[in-house]
């Protein structure tokens, strides 16, 4: 075997799966018809196309097949040129993703970032603050859900910190965090080993579990 199934990880997984077997049985009888909700994922890693990337897919991934009307736009923050905050913004990549944020449609966010020394990227920093327009004059995000997912080269690598500090950040705009149920309460938290996530089915679960959680309450919150 590829790796010891631990009676801790097995029933971690098993729980993965059966909440989202409920959530996705829940809303399938939903399914057709009604308004479009777009989700839309950020990857706030400085590497382009990576594992954060790789993560916030996997969550939009599994929130898009929940239900029909639920639509998805990843946006890889990777390569961009994205300053942080200031009286006179400058005119750099953050111009062109702000209207994707204004969208009407946009009902609910994934942000995701690596785990830098126990704390959210410089990116991830820069983007929540360029966010700005999106309180004044009117707060545009406010009542929408959010869910985080993190990534780090170790399991316990500081990913709660991350997803902690930008929900606390996401709460200045209204927004509403969500969780990915057990077996991570908070949101994604995903083991890179070598760049590469594939092995890791425990934190790929509470990825898309975190997905799945924003597209429910999305959902719930248009009824």
């Amino acid at each position: 075997m590829k790796e010891n199934v631990t009676r801790r990880n097995f029933l971690a997984t098993a729980g993965i799966a059966a909440v989202a077997a409920t959530t996705v049985s829940t809303f399938a009888a939903e399914s057709g018809g009604g308004k479009t909700l777009k989700l839309l994922g950020i990857s706030c890693s400085p590497r382009k196309g990576m594992t954060t990337a790789k993560a916030v897919q996997a969550a939009l991934d599994a929130a898009k097949g929940l239900d029909a009307r639920i639509q998805v736009e990843l946006i890889d923050l990777g390569g961009l040129n994205i300053a942080g905050w200031s009286p006179t913004p400058p005119q750099d990549d953050f111009t062109a993703i702000l209207p994707k944020l204004q969208d009407p449609a946009v009902a609910g966010l994934i942000i995701g970032s690596p785990s830098y020394f126990r704390s959210l990227s410089a990116l991830t920093k820069a983007f929540i603050e360029r966010c700005a327009p999106l309180r004044e004059p009117k707060m545009l995000l406010d009542g929408k859900p959010v869910g985080v997912i993190a990534t780090g080269a170790f399991r316990n690598g500081g990913q709660e910190l991350v997803i902690e500090q930008i929900q606390t950040a996401m709460l200045c705009f209204g927004m509403i965090p969500v969780g990915g149920r057990p077996p991570a309460f908070q949101g994604g938290t995903v083991l890179s080993t070598k760049d590469d996530i594939s092995g890791d089915e425990l934190g790929l679960g509470t990825a898309r579990n975190t997905g799945l959680r924003v597209a429910d309450l999305a959902l719930r919150l248009t009824q």
